[in-house]
């Protein structure tokens, strides 16, 4: 599991983790509840879950008979004992809260007699936030991750490649001295697989703050021969299966956030071909104009349980595998389709789309994560698309 990752060599090899499952009913539902109950400042907690039988039977936590006992036990045990709760046991589930992973896994350490609480800090303008990031295990996805990470949230790296996930995850863990990112196996298509990863989502994390829903495919081809499947291709992924992940998302967030704590955010990452037409290229603008009439009409339906929907709309990555790939990235596949005129090769595609940007060069992920970050920041804004394009497509 993620989790015995958090803790020292020591501490692990004392940690004698009972085989059973946990639970996970007690968990789905105190967990993100948990994580607002026990914040404070406008901040939320991280909540990990264990067996509940690593704990003995004198620990310091807080035991229950069920959820729906939660407010008032933990109002009944902080006039006891002048503080919250850092260990809430459940069933056979012990949940541990902090202000992040390796604080909750210290909590919990401490809780089983293994260590003396250690105490953490984050720091950031995404500090305390979990961030999840489907697309996660490159390009894109992957380069918004590490500024997100960078700015103090911990991410949950989510892809249909799971190995391509986990890898990325740890390596970027490593990169930032800390075991702050972790990595899902989702298809965004596919509801079940939805569904899952934000049941996962709650045993790994607790919750989540902010949705960035990245994940997204590109199909270019003339109207006249273009593939129906290919359509049904984009459209499943881009279009379902940004409805499919706000749907569980949202569901989610609003459990967490009835219980206090700040305002989530769902972020789309969008594309400027949904402010613009793209010539041979109508499944993918299709598919991201219809998503910011999802994001408008979910941003008005979900101010209600404090939800923020926004989209950002980047310029072309030139560097990641979507344009670069070598097999079939877009600089291929619009030179094999004929889109840019007299190209002769790939470089001849790239220059001319590099031309038509008045900032001169590609889009960074770090170009999008400044605009997520300012979504997330923003404490008067929803419904919006953001032009992250360098000057090449400028609203009215």
């Amino acid at each position: 599991m993620d989790a015995m990752d958090l803790f020292d060599a020591g501490t692990a090899e004392k940690l004698n983790l009972p085989a059973a499952d946990i639970d996970r009913k007690p968990v789905l539902e105190a967990a993100p509840r948990l994580r607002s109950m026990l914040g404070g400042g406008g901040a939320r907690k991280t909540v990990l879950s264990f067996p509940a039988g690593a704990l003995p039977a004198d620990a310091e936590a807080l035991r229950l008979d069920s959820p729906d006992t939660l407010e008032a036990g933990i109002r009944e045990y902080a006039a006891s004992k002048g503080r919250n709760p850092e260990v809430v046991v459940c069933g056979n589930a012990a949940m541990a809260a902090g202000v992040d992973a390796v604080d909750a896994a210290n909590a919990f350490a401490a809780a089983a007699g293994l260590a003396e609480r250690k105490t953490e800090t984050v720091s950031g303008r995404l500090a305390g936030k979990i961030a999840l990031v489907t697309g996660g295990a490159r390009g894109f996805g992957l380069g918004i991750a590490e500024e997100l990470a960078a700015n103090g949230a911990q991410v949950l790296l989510a892809d249909l490649d799971a190995d391509g996930a986990e890898n990325a995850a740890r390596e970027l863990s490593e990169k930032l001295g800390r075991k702050t990112a972790f990595a899902l196996k989702v298809d965004i298509s596919d509801e079940n697989s939805v569904e899952n990863m934000f049941e996962e989502v709650v045993l790994k994390l607790g919750g989540v703050d902010v949705l960035v829903a990245n994940a997204g495919v590109l199909k270019a081809g003339p109207v006249t021969t273009f593939e129906k499947r290919d359509w049904d291709f984009v459209t499943n992924i881009n279009y379902t299966g940004y409805f499919l992940c706000v749907k569980h998302a949202a569901t989610l967030m609003a459990a967490q956030n009835a219980a206090g704590g700040p305002w989530t955010d769902i972020v789309q990452v969008n594309s400027k071909s949904g402010l613009a037409g793209s010539k041979r290229n109508a499944a993918y603008a299709g598919s991201k104009f219809g998503t910011i009439g999802l994001t408008q009409s979910f941003a008005l339906e979900l101010i209600d349980s404090k939800i923020k929907v926004n989209s950002v709309c980047p310029g072309n990555f030139f560097d990641g595998p979507l344009w670069s790939d070598p097999g079939n990235g877009l600089f291929v596949q619009y030179l094999r389709s004929g889109k840019v005129p007299g190209a002769k090769d790939v470089e001849d595609v790239r220059r001319h789309y590099e031309s038509m940007i008045p900032m001169g060069r590609g889009c960074f992920p770090k170009d999008v994560a400044k605009a997520i970050m300012y979504c997330v920041e923003q404490d008067y804004e929803t419904g919006q698309a953001i032009p992250v394009t360098g000057g090449q497509v400028m609203l009215n």
